[in-house]
């Protein structure tokens, strides 16, 4: 992973990270950097054990999370020992599976999958978060995307939830940096994963984002990695609160 970046070495040598969601696309990308950083990684995913999947997790701990459950969040929260650093990255775009976010059942769950799932996954491990020694602090580390900024009609809860994101990461980062803990996120464009390949299959879709995007390509999950680990890293000490696109250019381009 860290040939990706030829001009920057990332050493989390004796780091825990949790990466919920962490089986596929970004989430996959970013626990794959972290431990080729040397971190201790675990990640979660909705099936019964890591053999479970195709891909080969071996050099994790697995974990079983759904994260529309209550009780399944409190479960994978005490199963956690020590946590310098929390990826909040669970989820999926409800009509990827078929389902109609402007049915309000539907609606509630994605908000409370993308929204409150990882708020109370945050809460429940604060207490863990804070007695990191990390250098920079502990950090929590929130997924969101371009529908934190813009309004995707097929996807209101998904939207209203990754827009939440933002201003509950910056009342986190308040409330908890007397703890030593950073709150920040960031808002991922269009990038290559199972939950989007039906979409970037599609050019109705892709296409548009391809011409407004000034890289002129998509993501990939490498693509969202860096940056991660860059914000949990002493190099960003100072930085808490933030939301940071990474997306190509397309929020800033006409």
């Amino acid at each position: 992973m860290q040939d990706n970046w030829p001009t920057i070495r990332f050493d989390y040598s004796g780091a825990a990270v949790l990466v919920t969601g962490g089986t596929s696309g970004i989430g996959a990308g970013i626990a794959a950097a972290y431990r080729a950083a040397g971190a201790d990684v675990t990640i979660t995913g909705t099936r019964a054990s890591a053999a479970d999947y195709d891909e080969d997790l071996a050099g994790y701990r697995y974990l079983k999370l759904d994260i529309e459950s209550r009780e399944s969040i409190d479960t994978v929260a005490a199963a956690i020992d020590k946590v310098d650093i929390l990826i909040n990255n669970a989820g999926f775009a409800m009509p990827s599976i078929g389902l109609d976010e402007y049915d309000p059942d539907i609606f509630d769950r994605a908000v409370f999958m993308h929204l409150n799932g990882g708020y109370r996954m945050a809460r429940r491990l604060v207490d863990k978060l804070e007695e990191s020694k990390l250098p920079g602090g502990a950090s929590v580390i929130g997924i969101g995307s371009m529908s934190s900024y813009f309004g995707i009609e097929i996807v209101p809860g998904y939207g209203a939830a990754k827009t939440g994101l933002i201003g509950l990461t910056r009342a986190l980062a308040v409330a908890w940096a007397r703890r030593n803990i950073r709150v920040n996120a960031v808002a991922a464009g269009l990038t290559e994963s199972r939950m989007t390949a039906t979409t970037i299959a599609n050019p109705a879709w892709s296409e548009p984002t391809l011409q407004r995007t000034p890289a002129g390509r998509l993501g990939v999950p490498a693509d969202i990695a860096g940056p991660v680990l860059f914000l949990s890293s002493a190099a960003a000490s100072w930085v808490t609160g933030q939301t940071l696109p990474v997306d190509g250019g397309f929020t800033v381009a006409g």
